[in-house]
C-alpha cells in the first residue's frame, strides 16, 4: 500500500508498462531457439550469476545438451563498449562487464555475448551471419560463432520486449520482496505481483537446512508458485587473482578484503571462520576500481604485512583491468570462488526434472 501511495506515478507506470505488453498492445520477441531467462524484480543481490552458472553445469552434464552450442546473453553491465559483442576469455572486463567475463572463464565451451538489445543479442545469436552483414552500430565477433542451440538469458526478467521460453525469478532468502518496497524505498525494481509470471521460482541463499513448516510459509507467502525451489551459496578454495600469487599467505590470521558487490555479508561470514578481519573496503555493486582504490588497499597491506587480500570472483575479473595493482600486492591477491546449489539432492533432481519437461 505504501508503495501505491508515496511512490504512485512509478507505481503506475508500471501497471500501465505491463497492461500494454499483457493485452498485446506492445509485441513481444520470441527466440527462434529454446530459451530460459534467469531474473529478479530487485536491484541486484540475488545470485544471478551463480545460478546461470548451476544451470550450465547441469546441461553440459545432460546427455541430450552435452556437445550443443549453449549461449548465454547478458546486457554487459558498466561496458565501455557498444553493440553485439562476444566475449572472449582473455579479455577484459571493461570490454564485456565483470559477469559475461567470469562466466566465459568458467565455461570456455559455451558461446557468451552481451548486448543491450536482448531482442537483437538473440537474433544475432541464432543467426550469427547477421553479426557479419549489420550495418547498424559496432559489432564484434572473434571467430565463427556456431548457431546457439539454446539462449540463457542473464537478468531479463523485466525485458518484456523478449519473452523467453522459461521463466526464473531469484528471491534473496534475507529480503522478501514481500517485505520490501519499490525504490528507491526499497530494493524492487518491479511489482512484486511480477512472480506470478515465473514458471519457477527459486528462493536463493537460504540456510542449509529448511524445514516443511518454512518451506510452506514461503509457498504461501510468494502465492504458491507451481515450481518453487530453495538454494544455498558455497564457497570453494581460494584462488590466486594474478599468477604472482603466492598460496603461502592463504594461512595468514588475519585478511583484508575489500568487494564491490551488492551484498557481501555472506562472504565476510565465511572468511570470519578462518580469518580475522581486519580491515574491510565496500565499494558499490560493479565498481571500477581507481588508482586510489587500489593504492588504499596497498597501504591496508603494508599496515598488515602479513595478512591475505581477498575479494569477490567477479570482483577479481575488475582487479585485472587494473594497471595500478602493484607487484608486491599482486602476491597476496585472492579470491573466493562462488557457488550455488540446491538444499538437498531431491531438490536438484526436481529441478533438472522441471528443466528438461521444457527443453523437450
Amino acid at each position: 500500500m505504501i508503495d501505491k501511495i508515496l511512490l504512485f506515478p512509478y507505481w503506475l507506470t508500471l501497471k500501465i508498462r505491463h497492461m500494454l505488453y499483457n493485452t498485446g498492445l506492445r509485441k513481444t520477441y520470441t527466440p527462434e531457439v529454446p530459451s530460459i531467462c534467469i531474473g529478479n524484480i530487485t536491484v541486484g543481490g540475488t545470485g544471478k550469476t551463480p545460478h546461470t552458472e548451476m544451470i550450465l553445469r547441469t546441461l553440459l552434464k545432460d546427455e541430450d545438451w552435452y556437445g550443443k552450442n549453449i549461449a548465454v546473453l547478458s546486457r554487459g553491465y558498466k561496458r565501455k563498449t557498444k553493440g553485439f559483442q562476444q566475449v572472449v576469455a582473455d579479455g577484459r572486463a571493461l570490454d564485456y562487464g565483470d559477469e559475461p567475463l567470469q562466466i566465459k572463464k568458467k565455461f570456455p565451451m559455451v558461446t557468451v555475448a552481451v548486448d543491450k538489445s536482448r531482442k537483437e543479442g538473440c537474433s544475432f545469436l541464432t543467426d550469427p551471419e547477421s553479426v557479419k552483414t549489420s550495418k547498424k552500430g559496432r559489432r564484434c565477433i572473434h571467430k565463427d560463432m556456431p548457431k546457439a542451440d539454446l539462449i540463457l538469458l542473464d537478468d531479463a526478467f523485466q525485458h518484456r520486449a523478449v519473452k523467453a521460453g522459461l521463466n526464473i525469478v531469484l528471491v534473496d532468502y534475507n529480503r522478501p520482496v514481500f517485505k520490501d518496497h519499490l525504490m528507491p524505498l526499497g530494493k524492487l525494481r518491479d511489482l512484486p505481483e511480477r512472480i506470478k509470471a515465473a514458471d519457477i521460482v527459486i528462493v536463493s541463499k537460504c540456510p542449509k537446512y529448511l524445514d516443511a513448516w518454512e518451506r510452506s510459509k514461503w509457498s504461501e507467502a510468494l502465492g504458491n508458485p507451481k515450481h518453487l525451489f530453495f538454494t544455498t551459496i558455497t564457497y570453494d578454495t581460494s584462488q590466486a587473482i594474478f599468477s604472482e600469487g603466492d598460496p603461502r599467505y592463504l594461512y595468514a590470521q588475519r585478511l583484508i578484503l575489500f568487494t564491490g558487490i551488492a551484498n557481501d555479508a555472506p562472504l565476510a561470514r565465511f572468511l570470519s571462520s578462518t580469518y580475522k578481519i581486519v580491515k574491510h573496503f565496500n565499494f558499490p555493486d560493479h565498481h571500477k576500481f581507481t588508482r586510489s582504490d587500489i593504492l588504499s588497499i596497498r597501504d591496508a597491506a603494508d599496515a598488515f604485512p602479513t595478512s591475505v587480500v581477498m575479494t569477490t570472483e567477479k570482483d577479481c575479473q575488475r582487479v585485472r583491468d587494473s594497471k595500478a595493482v602493484p607487484e608486491s600486492l599482486k602476491r597476496r591477491l585472492f579470491y573466493a570462488p562462488i557457488k550455488t546449489g540446491f538444499l538437498c539432492q531431491e531438490d536438484q533432481d526436481a529441478f533438472t526434472s522441471v528443466l528438461k519437461s521444457y527443453l523437450k
